[in-house]
């Protein structure tokens, strides 16, 4: 065995080596077959749970689900109309603003603000005294007019009577006769006179022109109007009837006019802002005259009765006026409808299962829609839209529908009953 090298502390003995022998080579080969064992029973546990997992898919695709539950509506058969739906403005009929036709003092205003008055109710007066002076004195000129012209037919007939004894001249009874015409002319405009008078006290008791509602009060008395100053006394607007004006397009004329010119009456009803509350039923009583060619459209006025004054001058409504009616066509609940960009289908209950059916919308009123291919008595899913697809089973749960129709769409052994008016909605 070498020496190991000395120094000057002294010297360090390396111990020996330990031989590799036959134990070391065991333990070596039981740690391999330990790891062979592990992978082993991972890829048997991996390949077991494999095996499980495509059981349970196979039984799953083996076993039926169960059937979705829907609401029910049934296609029925009955009429429905054709709107045009617009923005109109209550319009009144005849509005006055009222003004003063004479110059002086305001000495009792009648009215109350807001009041409903009738044609003849007094409203203002002006004081008339001035007028009623100027008055006195043209029928004190016709009085005295009046009795020249008298004088002077009784003259003309003493004339024509001496004229026929040759007692007076030819021209004497010519120059009389001239002076009668002239007085004549004189009554004539003096009666002018007392009538143009007689007009200047009326205005001075202003009266209400039309039936309707007065506004705010806008003079008082003790003022004093002007008959050039264009100061607005009082306006009068009648409530009722009242009209609404309101747009049509120039595309849908055609229809319209048609159906004037057959003398019908084109309902119109007019609801609030929200289109949810109506306000009153009118008739379509005219058509402008001419297009405006700014919007393409035209303007229609149609006329209400406003008994209950629910309409309101210069109030913004929303009109939809009935222009046709269907009728027996086939009429589903828009919600049954559904749509996948600019195709529309619904889902038909036939066997217990729903079909998928393409069908063309056409008008819809209060929630109703009118359709082309469904047949009447048919029933189609109005539910759970998100779960159905072609085939897929369903039971149906019609509220409101007849359990017997509801059941026949599952069980076509029972016989359906025929549709009638109206349709069935969840």
């Amino acid at each position: 065995m070498a020496e190991a090298p000395s120094s000057e502390h002294g010297s360090i003995e390396t111990p020996p080596s330990a031989p590799r022998g036959p134990a070391h080579k065991r333990g070596r080969r039981r740690l391999w077959i330990a790891a062979v064992a592990f992978v082993v029973l991972v890829g048997g546990a991996v390949a077991w749970r494999r095996h499980e997992l495509e059981k349970e898919a196979a039984a799953a695709s083996r076993r039926v689900p169960p059937p979705v539950p829907v609401n029910g509506a049934i296609a029925q058969k009955g009429d429905i109309g054709v709107y045009l739906d617009s923005i109109g403005t209550v319009t009144p009929v005849h509005t006055n603003s009222i003004t003063s036709q004479v110059n002086g003092l305001v000495v009792a205003v009648h009215y109350k603000e807001g009041q409903l008055v009738k044609r003849g109710d007094p409203l203002i007066d002006i004081d008339s005294r001035p007028y009623r002076a100027t008055l006195l004195q043209a029928q004190g000129m016709l009085e005295r007019d009046q009795n020249l012209l008298a004088q002077a037919r009784m003259d003309l007939e003493r004339y024509r009577a001496a004229l026929a004894r040759n007692a007076i001249a030819e021209q004497t009874v010519a120059d009389q006769e001239k002076l009668v015409l002239q007085d004549e002319g004189t009554v004539k405009n003096d009666r002018g006179l007392v009538q143009y008078n007689e007009v200047q006290v009326d205005y001075c008791h202003i009266t209400s022109p039309i039936d309707g509602r007065v506004g705010l009060r806008l003079v008082d008395p003790g003022n004093v109007v002007q008959s050039s100053g264009g100061l607005t006394l009082a306006v009068v607007t009648q409530i009722q009837p009242i009209t609404v004006v309101f747009p049509i397009a120039e595309d849908n004329l055609g229809p319209i006019q048609a159906r004037l010119r057959k003398k019908a009456q084109l309902t119109v009803e007019a609801l609030d802002r929200t289109g949810q509350t109506p306000l009153g039923k009118g008739e379509l009583i005219a058509l402008d005259n001419q297009i405006d060619t700014t919007t393409g459209t035209v303007k229609g006025r149609a006329q209400f009765a406003n008994l209950d004054e629910a309409l309101f001058p210069n109030q913004f409504v929303n009109t939809r006026l009935l222009v046709d009616t269907l009728h027996g066509v086939t009429l589903l609940p828009s919600s049954a409808i559904q749509r996948n960009g600019r195709a529309s289908f619904v889902y038909v209950i036939q066997d217990g299962a729903v079909r998928v059916r393409s069908v063309k919308p056409g008008v819809t009123e209060a929630g109703m829609t009118q359709v082309d291919g469904v047949e009447p008595g048919e029933v189609v899913a109005n539910s759970s839209f998100e779960r159905l697809n072609d085939k897929v089973k369903v039971a149906v749960e019609a509220k409101g529908a007849p359990a017997d129709a509801a059941q026949a769409a599952v069980d076509p052994a029972k016989p359906q009953p025929t549709a009638g008016k109206g349709s069935t909605t969840p």
